[in-house]
C-alpha cells in the first residue's frame, strides 16, 4: 500500500509505493536528496524521522550505528516506510547546493599517470554549458565501449576543465578500458553533479581531512576551494598510501602548505619500512596519534571502505558529531554488491 511521507527541506509529499525506500522515491521524483553509495554503507543518506515508522534493511554499521537509531535517524537509501512519515536530511536547507543536474557531452583534453594504477584525467564539456558542483562532488562518466561509473572531481567548481583520479581496477570492466584504451579527444557523457561529502565553506571551525588511495581527489578539490575562499581555520590533511609508489601530488600540497600556513599535510604509508621518508602505520592511527579532540570540527573522508570506517570510528570517539563527518566511500562495483 502507498504511504506519505513529508521531505521537510524539499517542501513535498511523495508517494511511496509499498517496497520503495525514501531515497529512491525522492530521486524519481527529481528531488536532490544528499546521497553515496545507495546501498546502505556510506551514511551520506543519514535523515532524521521526525514520525511514522520504516523499515531498515540491512546496512552497515558505521553508516548509522544503534545509538544513532535510537536517537531517531535512519539511512533514505534503506528506509522503506511502513506508515505515512516525516523526514529531513541531517544538512539544513541552507547547507545543501543547488546546482542543477545535466548530462553534458565533453571530451577528454589529458590523460597522464598519477601513479602505477591511478590515472589524472581531464575533460572539457563541450559548447558553453558548464557542469556546476560543490567541491568535493562527483559526476557520472560514461567513456566510449565501458560501462557508466561515478567518480569524484579533484578540480574546483571555477575551472574549466574536470580533473578525475581514476583507479585501474583488475579486471574492472570500465576502469580497465579508460587505463589502456583512452585518448585525447575521445567523446564522454558527464552526468551531475551527486554527493553529499561538498566543503561547507561558512564552518568556521577546524576542518580534517582523510584521503586513501584515489579518495584524494576530492579531497584536493575541497582543500583547493577552502584555500581559494581564503578559509583561515587549521586545516589538517592526512593522505593514507601503501608504498612510496602509491603516493601523488606531495610536491603540489607540500606547495599549497608554503602558500598557506593555515594547512598542514601529512603522508602516512601502510606498506613501508620504519625508516621511511614518511610516517608509516594506518592513516586513522596516525589521525588518533595527532587529534584528541575533535568537537566543533569538520571531517572529510575518501576512500576504500575499511578506511573510511576507522575514520567514523575514530573520529565521533573524539567528539566529533555524526552529521559533522562527511563520507565519499570508493566502492568497487564487486564491494557494492557484496553482502555487508
Amino acid at each position: 500500500m502507498t504511504k506519505f511521507v513529508d521531505i521537510r527541506q524539499a517542501a513535498r509529499t511523495l508517494a511511496v509505493p509499498e517496497g520503495v525506500t525514501i531515497l529512491d522515491a525522492a530521486l524519481a521524483n527529481g528531488i536532490a536528496y544528499p546521497h553515496g553509495c545507495r546501498s546502505g554503507r556510506c551514511g551520506a543518506c543519514k535523515s532524521r524521522l521526525f514520525s511514522g515508522k520504516v523499515d531498515l534493511l540491512e546496512h552497515s554499521r558505521f553508516a548509522l550505528s544503534g545509538e544513532e537509531k535510537a536517537q531517531g535517524l535512519i539511512l533514505a537509501c534503506r528506509a522503506i516506510p511502513t506508515t505515512d512519515a516525516t523526514v529531513a536530511w541531517l544538512d539544513g536547507m541552507d547547507d545543501t547546493p543547488s546546482h542543477p543536474r545535466r548530462c553534458l557531452n565533453g571530451r577528454v583534453t589529458s590523460t597522464a599517470d598519477a601513479t602505477h594504477d591511478i590515472k589524472r584525467i581531464e575533460i572539457v564539456t563541450e559548447g558553453a554549458e558548464r557542469l556546476a558542483f560543490s567541491a568535493g562532488q562527483y559526476a557520472r562518466l560514461t567513456f566510449p565501449g565501458a560501462p557508466t561509473r561515478d567518480y569524484s572531481m579533484a578540480s574546483g567548481p571555477s575551472e574549466r576543465a574536470l580533473e578525475f583520479h581514476i583507479r585501474r581496477v583488475p579486471n574492472g570492466a570500465a576502469t580497465e578500458r579508460i587505463h589502456t584504451l583512452l585518448k585525447i579527444g575521445d567523446p564522454v557523457m558527464v552526468e551531475g553533479p551527486f554527493g553529499s561529502s561538498y566543503l561547507r565553506d561558512q564552518h568556521a571551525g577546524p576542518i580534517l581531512c582523510i584521503a586513501g588511495g584515489s579518495g584524494l581527489a576530492p579531497v584536493k578539490g575541497i582543500i583547493e576551494a577552502a584555500m581559494a575562499r581564503g578559509m583561515k581555520q587549521p586545516v589538517h590533511v592526512y593522505f593514507g598510501a601503501r608504498s612510496d609508489r602509491d603516493l601523488y601530488l606531495v610536491d603540489h600540497f607540500e606547495g599549497l602548505t608554503k602558500r598557506h600556513p593555515n594547512l598542514s599535510f601529512t603522508p602516512v604509508l601502510s606498506d613501508a619500512p620504519v625508516a621511511a621518508r614518511w610516517r608509516t602505520g594506518f592513516v586513522t592511527d596516525a589521525v588518533a596519534n595527532d587529534l584528541k579532540e575533535l568537537d566543533g570540527w569538520k571531517a572529510y573522508v575518501a576512500g576504500p571502505p575499511p578506511m573510511v570506517e576507522a575514520a567514523m570510528q575514530i573520529t565521533t570517539a573524539r567528539g566529533l558529531r555524526s552529521e559533522d563527518v562527511h563520507a565519499d566511500v570508493f566502492f568497487t562495483p564487486a564491494e557494492a554488491s557484496a553482502p555487508r
